[in-house]
Order: structure tokens, then sequence, then C-alpha cells
């Protein structure tokens, strides 16, 4: 193991003091939350001094990222959508720094670029992503990122004539958006940046070729900003919804027609459930979970009193329903059961007409289809096989690969297994094991392991080439199904919500005692990482039990959880992890929040910290504070250090050559700290 060559800088200690519901709270690094003042820039310099110092002389380092560059720099598709005969995707060429944007004139046709980001003469950091297309494709809306940013611009093409339009939606969140029938207009809703009131949540209607100073508005949902407003439509009708972030997420739904003018009719107040509606023709479907928590797919007729009538179209089941899609005459519903995917087709009146082939090891994903069309667009993937598109035709029942990632892996030599074991409180929690053949043969062996706990989300078979590097030097991967997902049900999420939370904590650490106790691995073997949610995870992992683990990467995380709920607009996550403003979940989160557990004098583990200026999601001051806080408690001699970029946030849109050497950075790191060959 190559040794840190220096301690790392001195971050000045100048403790704030605040006292939440009668309870003092110390924090000493609050002046790092400032990210644009020159003490936080000067610090930023000196931690990226010290991280590089280490980082850049790791032996092996070129090996490794040679090795990262063939598994990255291959030919990629991705965003796949169908408008008419023709396909909209982005693909990028396997040394191109972005992905550029096609048009397609039937599925075998020539690939027609549309958009490439590089003649925009902006710089390698900007990336573009086909958003809408307008009826019969003739325009499409696409989004401008500029590094790792999650707001963007909205500027619309003439595919025909690769002509951009004057008319474009300045940088923000675009919150709706729908073309007009005739595709001479649009509707939307957009929380722009930089105005003079950000928190006017209105939706309004511009005509192409005229000022935006003209748009008509439309709807207007109220100034404040716990209030979402979004739109969608199909092309009779018009649909607002307006989300109250309170505590909890309360939703009114409104209806209007396209040719009527005058207010739109409130369909739903208030609702505190789930009720995703799909419009077709002059029928109103929706996926729901009132009165069902596994959900069901049902048909609401509307009724003038309110008490509008709900008719089942496909019922609740044992199995939780994820997505959905209507596509030609056929529903497709995508179904988990004990981390098992399936996909159903049933006819709009619900009758079950077929299911579609999927291997017991696949993950699988709808990724678009429209009642207008016979064709529904998927990728699938798994531990060893990068993702690959295909179409599926609701005709001929046939499907057919679109495009897969040629990454050189041979995904004979890997395999999997699932095993279980007991949590704290005496769950029984899945855990998939995945690696060579060879290694999952043998005990004592390198493990990585990850997880996510959060949100309903399911972990499932995927491929990561951070994963499959390790697996390839020795590694076994280790992804436990921990409370907060909904592997079993909406009761698995539950389990682990908002001041449940800890329960995901204790059956990630549990999964890393079983497999110390039964000698898969040995705690200086054995390494964490996750990003956002899951950064949040292996950070509560890391402060709870730091003798567990040899090695942490904490990727764009929240940590300091008494006042994540203060930036960005991350109070719409109150409904998740609760808020320092309430008693009872203080309580909560003061004891897992990880910044506000690190202790003085512990051993902590080699740890590497990734953020950066750009990420509006999980704000930098996260990392910042808890790479100051880690590396003047550790007593270890183990690296502590923040891999820190101004581009980085929590879009996945870096340029090529960017995301090697991150990802050779990463690598490195966990093959010195794990002692991988290379």
């Amino acid at each position: 193991m190559h040794p840190c060559l220096n301690p790392p800088p001195f971050s000045e200690e100048e403790p704030v003091t605040e006292v939440l519901h009668g309870v003092h709270v110390v924090d000493a690094y609050r002046w790092l939350e400032d990210q644009d003042s020159p003490r936080t820039r000067a610090w930023i310099e000196e931690q990226t001094l010290y991280a590089r110092n280490y980082l850049d002389s790791i032996p092996g380092r070129g090996h490794i990222r040679q090795r990262i560059r063939e598994f990255l720099a291959v030919e990629t598709y991705d965003s796949l959508q169908r408008v008419g005969s023709r396909y909209f995707f982005r693909k990028r060429l396997p040394d191109q720094e972005q992905p550029c944007i096609y048009m397609r004139e039937g599925a075998d046709g020539e690939d027609l670029l549309l958009i490439d980001p590089l003649e925009r003469g902006t710089g390698s950091h900007t990336a573009v992503m086909p958003l809408r297309i307008s009826p019969g494709g003739r325009l499409l809306l696409y989004e401008v990122k500029e590094g790792g940013e999650r707001t963007g611009i909205f500027e619309l093409l003439e595919t025909e004539t690769r002509k951009r339009l004057l008319d474009f939606l300045p940088r923000g969140y675009l919150r709706g958006f729908a073309f007009a029938p005739d595709g001479k207009s649009f509707y939307y809703v957009q929380e722009a940046l930089d105005v003079k009131r950000p928190f006017y949540r209105a939706a309004y209607h511009h005509v192409l070729g005229t000022p935006f100073s003209e748009d008509q508005e439309i709807f207007f949902a109220g100034e404040d900003e716990k209030i979402r407003l979004g739109l969608f439509s199909d092309s009779k009708r018009l649909v607002f919804l307006i989300s109250r972030f309170l505590h909890k997420t309360f939703t009114d739904i409104y209806l209007k027609p396209l040719e009527r003018k005058g207010m739109p009719e409130l369909i739903f107040r208030g609702i505190d459930y789930c009720l995703g509606l799909r419009l077709l023709d002059d029928r109103m479907l929706a996926i729901t979970d009132r009165d069902a928590p596994n959900r069901r797919i049902v048909e609401i007729h509307l009724r003038e009193n309110g008490n509008h009538e709900w008719v089942d179209i496909v019922p609740e089941t044992d199995s939780s329903i994820g997505t959905w899609l209507v596509v030609g005459d056929r529903l497709f519903i995508s179904y988990a059961k004990q981390m098992k995917h399936t996909i159903s087709v049933f006819d709009l009146s619900g009758q079950k007409v077929g299911e579609l082939p999927i291997s017991d090891d696949e993950t699988v994903r709808m990724m678009g289809g429209s009642p207008e069309c016979d064709e529904l667009l998927f990728e699938t993937e798994s531990f060893a096989k990068p993702i690959g598109i295909f179409r599926y035709s609701t005709k001929t029942n046939q499907q057919k690969l679109w495009a897969k990632r040629n990454i050189q892996i041979d995904p004979t030599n890997y395999g999997h297994s699932q095993v279980w074991y007991t949590s704290k409180d005496g769950t029984r929690i899945p855990m998939y094991l995945a690696g060579r053949l060879d290694v999952l043969a043998k005990s004592g062996n390198p493990t990585i392991m990850t997880s996510y706990g959060g949100y309903g989300v399911s972990v499932t078979p995927q491929f990561s080439v951070f994963v499959a590097f390790l697996m390839e030097c020795g590694c076994v991967f280790a992804l436990p199904n921990i409370r907060g997902g909904s592997e079993f049900g909406i009761e698995w999420h539950k389990a682990a919500k908002r001041r449940n939370r800890q329960t995901a904590y204790d059956d990630f650490l549990s999964a890393a005692e079983w497999l110390i106790e039964t000698r898969r691995t040995t705690p200086r073997k054995l390494a964490i990482f996750g990003g956002s949610n899951s950064g949040l995870l292996v950070g509560a992992a890391l402060t709870q039990r730091p003798d567990l683990f040899g090695a942490v990467v904490c990727m764009v995380p929240m940590l300091d959880m008494l006042r994540y709920h203060l930036f960005d607009n991350t109070h719409v996550w109150k409904d998740e992890f609760g808020s320092a403003d309430d008693p009872d979940d203080f309580a909560a989160l003061a004891k897992y929040s990880p910044y506000h557990q690190v202790r003085p004098g512990t051993a902590y583990p080699a740890t590497m910290l990734v953020s950066g200026d750009a990420d509006r999601n999980c704000n930098p001051l996260h990392a910042r504070k808890m790479t100051a806080r880690l590396q003047a408690a550790s007593n270890s001699e183990h690296p502590i250090f923040l891999d820190y970029s101004k581009f980085r946030g929590h879009s996945p849109v870096l340029p090529l050559s960017v995301r090697i050497e991150a990802l050779t950075d990463r690598m490195a790191f966990l093959c010195d700290q794990l002692q991988l060959a290379v």
C-alpha cells in the first residue's frame, strides 16, 4: 500500500453553536459552506494539491488508465425515442468527448447527425440531450448543459434543415413541456434562474417565431418556494399538476381541453397518494397506490361532483408495479418481485396477452413507446453484460437488438449468487455476490460493496465500469437489497423511510459483518462506495463502524443532515428524510447525520470524498465540511482526501477524457488500498 506522503492541509475551526429543540449543535466548519469565498477557494486548492500528490504517485496508474479507456471509449447509444417512422437518439463514437443527437428514418435507416455539441464552440463540457419531438417529428426540443449542472438551456431544432430556432428557454429547470398538436406553438412551465420572482409558478403558451414577452399565461399555481408546477398533454387536453411540499407532499390536478378557453377544471385536490395519469383518446388511465400498496392500473371516469369512478384495468398483485407504458393497443407493465424483473403485456381492457422473455439475471428498463406506435423500446443489462437496447413489435411479438456497448469483457468468466443474512432486528435480507468464477470459489477475497436504501429504489443486476474493473482485478462485488428500496413492496421502503432511516444503515452494516464472519473477506479487504443517497449510506456506515472497512469512496453525498434542507431545492425531500425543523425528525437525523457523528481520535479508514461546484442536488458543502472534519478527527495513517472539480455535479455529462481520469483516480485509490494486482 502506497502511503500518503504528507499530512493533510490544516482546516481552521470556527465553531458556530445553535440550539435546535433544546440541543446544542456545534458546527466547526460552517465557513466552508460559502463556496465562492476566497478562503473556501484557497482551501479547495490546497485539498486538490494534497489529493493529487497521493493519487498521481500510486504505482500502476498508467495501466489502470489504459484499461479504463478500453471500457469507456466505445460506441454508445442512449435516449432512444420514436415518433412516426423516425427514431431520435444520442450516439457517441469511441473517442468523442460528448454524445451527439442523431435521427434515423426507419429502423434500418442511416444515422443522420442533427446536433454536435462541439460545433457550439463552448468546449468539451457542453452536453446535449433530446427531450421531446413534435407530432410528425418536425421539431426537436433538446437540453444543453455545461458540466454536471442540473439546470439547462432548452432549444428547438428543425430536423429537416438542422436549423436552430430563435425560440429557446433560458437556463433553469424545465418542469413541463408539450408541443401543440399542429407543431406551431408549445406549452411550458419553467423555473428560470436569475429572475426577479424566482418562486412564481405559472404555465405559458408560446407561439413559435414570437417574442417570449408576448407569451400567454394560461395557469397560475401560486408564488411559493414549496410549490412545484408541472404539465403534460395529449392531442386534446392539458393537465396541470401542483405539488405542495409540506409535512408531506400534496398534489392538485387540473384538466383543460385545448380548444376550450377559460380556467382549467380541478379534478383532484390535495391527494397524498401516487397518481400517474395517461391520457388516451377519450380515456384517462392511471397508475396509483390508492388502496393498493403494490400499485394498480385504473381507468378514471370523471364526475362533476368530484366522486370520480375508478375501474380496475390491471388490479394489484403480490408483485410491485415499476413502470408502465401504453404502446399501440397494448399495456406494458414491469413488475419486480424478489429482485426478478418481468414485463407483462395486456390489452387495453386489462386482459393479459403475453410476457416479454427476460433472463433471471437481467435488469430491464422500458425506454419508450406511445399509443401511436406499435413498438416498445427497452434496454437490458446484468453484472457482466453491458447495456443492450431492443425493439419489441406488438404486431409480430418479436424483439430485435437496436444497439449494444461492445465492451471487451467475457461474461462466461463471471457469475453471481444470492445469499441471505440476518439484520440487526432479525429481518432476513438478500444479497448478490458477483465476480470472476475462480474468485467466487475462494474465501478471503478483496470485496467491494454498495447499496442504495432509499426512495423505494430497488437494486438489481446492472453493468458498471466501476464494478467491472474491480471484479476483473479479483474483487467480489456485494450488493445487499437493504430496506428503503421496494424489492419486497412498499413496506420494504417504509421500513427505512424518514425517522426509520437507521434501519437501512443497520442492514448495510449487517451485510459487512456477515461477509467478515463467513470469512468471505476481512475488514482490511472490504471497501464500500456510493453516490448521492448511497453516498449518505456509506457516510453513515463509515462513521458508525469505521472498524469494518479498509476503504471508502463517498461520491456527491449529503452528510450534514441537520442542514441539508436549507440549500437548493432539497426541501422537496422532506417526506423521505424528514427535516431538522421538526423535533421528532431532528432526533432521528441527529443520531445518524454522518457529519455530526465524526469522533475525534478515531481510526478512520482510507476515504475518498468526491464532489464539485456544479452539484445542486447534494450541495458540495457536505463533502467539503466532511473532509475537514474527518481529516482533523482521524488518528490513523490512512489517507482522507477530497477529489473536487468545478465542473462536477449530479448529472453524468462530463466529457470522456475527464470521466477516464476521474475513474482512474477512484480505481487507483481502491487498488492501492485493497492491494489489488493491476
